[in-house]
């Protein structure tokens, strides 16, 4: 039972180590137009975020504990990990179960998994083209020229950690 409990253990190591990259083929390939390739690229991102869903956990837990106090980063990283990594399974279980849907290319979570919620620069460089983005203003623009309107966001604060 002792070495079926390591066998498993090791399995999960070894078979976590792509959840590390920054982006796969399977996610470009999930986010294509062409029905073949995102049919394939689904089942790939979704058996992937399934997979890894569990790292979410162990990711949050690691960095919110370094970042803050002992128990209270802990805790607080416990439940950021679990809420991620129930994202990161549901989001790739409605790949599984709606590859074969036609121009449907699923709810994609962030690559990171320090941050599932964080939309990376290459999910927002293909929603809008560089070349719409300087010749049309966009819907993204807020006017702050009136008093009281909402502002843009700016950049996040960089984290701090905790001293004794």
């Amino acid at each position: 039972m002792r070495r079926m409990a390591w066998l498993v253990v090791g399995l999960l190591v070894v078979g976590s180590q792509p959840a590390w990259a920054a982006r796969t083929k399977a996610h470009e390939a999930a986010e294509s137009p062409q029905y073949g390739r995102k049919l394939g690229g689904m089942i790939g991102r979704g058996a992937l975020n399934v997979v890894t869903s569990p790292v979410d956990v162990i990711v949050n837990v690691v960095n919110d504990t370094k970042a803050g106090p002992p128990l209270v980063g802990t805790l607080s990283g416990l439940g950021k990990g679990l809420g991620c990594g129930v994202l990161r399974l549901g989001s790739g279980a409605v790949d599984l179960v709606t590859c074969w849907v036609p121009g449907f290319n699923g709810f994609p979570v962030s690559d990171s998994y320090e941050n599932c919620l964080d939309v990376s620069a290459h999910q927002m460089s293909e929603t809008m083209p560089a070349d719409d983005a300087a010749s049309s203003p966009s819907a993204w623009e807020v006017p702050t020229a009136e008093p009281g309107a909402a502002q843009a966001p700016s950049k996040p604060a960089a984290k701090r950690t905790w001293k004794k």
